[in-house]
């Protein structure tokens, strides 16, 4: 599926969207450069599973966790690891174990321990535009924003 955004309200509505699919277990694996909307849409993701805390990048925590909607957030930043060994030194397999939906930034980092996630690619266009293309993972009715 592809969308396009024209703002991070927008962006935050098409992940808002998309919790209303997610199940417990999912990772949604976010790809896109500094400043693409990984945060904005995980901000979606949040409040479309009825979370009502205030989302933050966890660029220096690596996991923020969000317990209180339908579901567990647990939002991973692994811009600062250098392999899949270093998620499972901070316990992925113990978060996966949670009943939860971990959405994690910087997946290139370990995409080794990603296989079966959802991935969302973020591509900056024009001005605020973002291009947003959501592959893998298991199969999501379509939906538009």
């Amino acid at each position: 599926m592809e969308f396009y955004t024209e703002s991070a309200a927008q962006t935050e509505r098409l992940g808002e969207l998309l919790a209303q699919q997610l199940c417990a277990g999912d990772v949604v694996a976010f790809y896109g450069d500094l400043g693409a909307g990984k945060t904005a849409l995980t901000r979606g993701i949040a409040r479309g599973l009825g979370s009502r805390m205030q989302v933050t990048s966890p660029t220096y925590t690596i996991v923020n966790e969000y317990p209180d909607g339908r579901l567990p957030l647990f939002h991973f930043d692994l811009y600062r690891l250098s392999s899949s060994d270093e998620l499972f030194d901070i316990g992925w397999e113990d978060y996966m174990d949670r009943g939860g939906v971990c959405a994690v930034e910087w997946s290139e980092r370990a995409e080794d321990a990603l296989q079966d996630a959802i991935c969302v690619r973020i591509e900056r266009q024009d001005g605020d535009m973002r291009r947003i293309t959501v592959t893998g993972g298991r199969e999501l009715a379509a939906f538009s924003v």
